[in-house]
């Protein structure tokens, strides 16, 4: 699949779930079997050139693309939550939203000392969640 047959599959949303934002729907392009394969795959091609030893994944719907990429990449996968969602001892970092302030949190013994690890979310509207794992990690 192009990646414009791949992006016409990703619905905006207006006003969801708050007046003035877009939200990108992903369900039409996780129920295309042949689009969700190729963009696990093209995304397991980029991150193979970055030798990463372990992909930390976003909650909640890049959980989704986190695992299949896990998966195919044969990697480790961290899961990276909103605060008060882990079981064991964490780590946090404050971030703010387009529409405010949260927190996410790592098991404290997911990351390796010297390790590269890949972020991954579905979406990146600002890039605030992206940029707080990797002050997670840094």
């Amino acid at each position: 699949m192009s990646p414009a047959e791949i992006q016409a599959l990703i619905k905006d949303v207006p006003d969801f779930p708050k007046p003035g934002i877009v939200f990108k729907d992903i369900t039409p392009l996780l129920t295309n079997t042949a689009a969700f394969s190729a963009i696990t795959g093209y995304l397991a091609e980029r991150a193979a050139a970055h030798k990463p030893d372990g992909i930390l994944a976003i909650e909640s719907r890049g959980f989704i693309f986190g695992a299949a990429l896990a998966d195919r990449a044969g990697l480790p996968m961290h899961l990276v939550r909103k605060r008060g969602k882990l079981p064991r001892e964490t780590v946090s970092v404050e971030y703010e939203l387009e529409y405010g302030t949260d927190h996410v949190e790592l098991h404290a013994d997911a990351i390796e000392s010297g390790g590269r690890y890949l972020i991954v979310d579905d979406v990146i509207a600002t890039g605030g969640t992206a940029a707080a794992v990797a002050e997670l990690v840094a």
